[in-house]
């Protein structure tokens, strides 16, 4: 059974990676866009997914009311820069310091939900109380995988 906190961190690492592989490209190269759809879908989905399961369950708790919005805030704020940067053009230098500000912002939320959101969701939420959230999140990530294209036509469409 996987634990939440486990398929949480895992994807992180596969997105700390997927930053890396895109700075270590160049231009619109294919490497470079291959890497940055890879890394756009799968944190997409990943932020729905997380935000449905392990937020609402910090939610619910009187002390992570606080530390879940700032989460879904923060997620709000990547995902407006990873949509600027879907606009922009790869070759241009402008892509590539607005990429940098994108990893910076993004490495420091997911060092932040590890370090203190995870210490803290360990000691109030009890194990059995969040048994099965890691197989929640999963199921949810590959269903939002589905909806990425959907979800940005429809904010096209507002």
């Amino acid at each position: 059974m996987t634990d939440i906190y486990q398929a949480i961190k895992a994807d992180h690492d596969e997105h700390r990676a997927l930053l890396q592989s895109i700075a270590d490209t160049t231009g619109a190269s294919e490497a470079r866009q291959k890497a940055w759809q890879q890394f756009y879908c799968d944190v997409k989905s990943h932020a729905a997914a997380e935000e449905e399961t392990f937020y609402s369950k910090l939610i619910s708790k009187t002390w992570g009311q606080d530390s879940a919005r700032h989460s879904v805030h923060e997620h709000q704020k990547l995902d407006d820069l990873m949509e600027e940067l879907n606009d922009m053009d790869m070759g241009n230098g402008a892509w590539l310091q607005k990429f940098k500000e994108l990893r910076h912002d993004y490495e420091h939320h997911i060092e932040e939900e590890e370090d203190e959101v995870f210490t803290r969701a360990r000691e109030v939420i009890k194990q059995d109380e969040i048994k099965g959230y890691g197989e929640r999140f999963l199921k949810r990530k590959e269903q939002e995988r589905g909806l990425v294209e959907k979800k940005k036509e429809d904010a096209l469409e507002d």
